[in-house]
């Protein structure tokens, strides 16, 4: 009876201790499988330099180099990314100001802006002139900036030749009837000097010859340059006002060689000038200067503008816009200014690729065709859908220099 018992706790207790060294087994982890957690944890944080970023250790601590403070470059690296793409944790994203669009095709439109100037009309400008030499006795326009009208009296002249053409015509109309052919000639000296048919009769029904001969202006205007003064000696031709006419003007831009290529005759510009600030122009062109300027390399753009209240005024300032549609790139994919970083040799953007956590931006070389003011069209390297880095763009490639990735300074 006593062997029963004895065999019975010999049997329980094998039985637990087998059950102990199965548990033991099963549960315990092995030193390989701690080993590897241990190191898929290591490889959860990468410290790095600022100032020395091939450094990258898996422990915080100083720069071997300089010494200065290593910086947590990557976390949860465990994770499935592109080993040529730069991690951004959500977090990361905001306080970088990260902002993304997606690329797609537009209706290309090239906005070229232009500066220049208002000028004069130069078909509106002329100048007034003596038609007979002789001496300024008096003038009636004394400044430059008058404004005259057509007819009115600009200045006196005195003329010893336009004294002695009236005495001959005098002395012809006394016998006008038997010798016509000098009165005529008499009369058309008189009319060859711009004298009225009106002046010349009064001048035959008075019998008397005058000493002063009249200036009337030919156009009305402003006097742009006063060239005579009271006193001076004049000959016949010379110019005593220029008068332009501003009842219409020319707007006069500036074009680059790279903007002509966009500009037609006949294209809407508008514009603003720098005196009347809130009031904004329209015009189309009416003509592009076929030769460049050897020293300034551009190119006039004129533009007319009428001009009835006289606001416009020449040698104000001009700033315009003008929108080419680009029909040779219709259908092209079109993206911000901002998400492009160039070279002078490559152009690049950052694609975004979506993660569990957070996103990770990879690094792109694309052909860039014209810009369009605020933004590209793309020749090649993107897709239409992709969703590329817009804002914040330095902020990401400076990420990827330090992290050792393809940027903009690093294929």
């Amino acid at each position: 009876m006593k062997t029963i018992f004895l065999n019975t706790y010999v049997r329980y207790g094998l039985l637990v201790l087998a059950g102990l060294f199965l548990g033991w087994l099963f549960f315990h982890p092995s030193d390989k499988k701690s080993e590897k957690q241990q190191t898929t944890e290591t490889k959860k944080e990468i410290w790095t330099c600022s100032m020395h970023p091939q450094i990258h250790l898996d422990h915080a601590g100083k720069c071997p180099i300089c010494a200065m403070e290593l910086i947590l470059l990557k976390q949860n690296a465990g994770a499935k990314v592109d080993s040529n793409a730069v991690h951004f944790s959500k977090e990361a994203a905001e306080l970088a100001n990260v902002s993304t669009s997606i690329v797609s095709r537009q209706k290309p439109v090239k906005e070229v802006r232009l500066y220049g100037k208002v000028h004069a009309d130069e078909r509106l400008l002329q100048n007034q002139v003596a038609h007979i030499g002789g001496r300024i006795d008096k003038l009636f326009v004394n400044f430059t900036g008058e404004a005259v009208h057509k007819g009115q009296l600009l200045a006196l002249i005195y003329s010893p030749e336009l004294i002695t053409a009236q005495q001959e015509l005098i002395e012809a109309a006394k016998s006008k009837q038997m010798q016509p052919e000098i009165y005529d000639a008499a009369m058309e000296k008189l009319m060859q000097w711009m004298l009225t048919e009106k002046q010349i009769a009064q001048i035959e029904s008075s019998g008397k010859v005058k000493t002063n001969f009249e200036v009337y202006s030919n156009t009305s205007g402003i006097v742009t340059a006063k060239r005579v003064a009271t006193g001076d000696h004049v000959s016949e031709g010379s110019v005593l006002y220029d008068i332009a006419n501003l009842s219409s003007v020319w707007v006069l831009f500036d074009a680059y060689e790279s903007d002509l290529p966009f500009l037609k005759v006949g294209n809407s510009i508008s514009f603003s000038l720098q005196a009347l600030p809130g009031t904004n122009f329209s015009a189309n062109i009416q003509f592009i200067d076929p030769v460049i300027d050897p020293v300034n390399r551009v190119a006039k753009v004129r533009v007319e503008v009428s001009n009835a209240g006289g606001k416009l005024k020449p040698e104000m300032f001009a700033t315009g816009v003008l929108k080419a549609n680009l029909n040779e790139f219709k259908d092209k994919l079109v993206i911000p200014r901002s998400a492009v970083l160039w070279t002078g040799k490559r152009s690049i953007v950052y694609v975004k690729q979506l993660e569990d956590e957070g996103f990770s931006f990879k690094m792109r070389e694309i052909e860039l065709g014209p810009m369009l003011g605020n933004s590209y069209v793309i020749e090649s390297g993107l897709n239409e859908g992709e969703e590329i880095v817009t804002d914040g763009t330095f902020s990401v490639d400076a990420a990827a220099q330090l992290a050792g990735k393809p940027s903009m300074m690093n294929r």
